[in-house]
């Protein structure tokens, strides 16, 4: 049964990774690496790219709702496809 709802996420973002890429579970934390930088906010823009494409929903529902200056934190997924998120480590 696919259902649409608010999914909040930790994550543990590596910035300067030699891809894009969604990694497995560590302890419970999602393990994401991005190529950006982690200057001016880039590399939480491509996290917040990364998260909305695998969740089929636009970047504008995807919001970093703690950790803005942290390589941990917390996401917000409006509107996310329960299926589409499973495959999230």
């Amino acid at each position: 049964m696919m259902f649409k709802a608010e999914i909040k996420l930790e994550v543990r973002l590596t910035p300067r990774a030699g891809r894009d890429q969604i990694g497995g579970r560590r302890e419970g934390v999602l393990q994401v690496r991005v190529k950006a930088p982690p200057v001016d906010g880039k590399a939480n823009e491509a996290l917040r790219k990364l998260i909305a494409k695998r969740a089929g929903v636009p970047k504008s529902q995807v919001t970093i709702v703690r950790g803005e200056r942290s390589r941990r934190k917390l996401i917000a997924i409006e509107g996310a496809d329960s299926a589409a998120l499973e495959g999230l480590g």
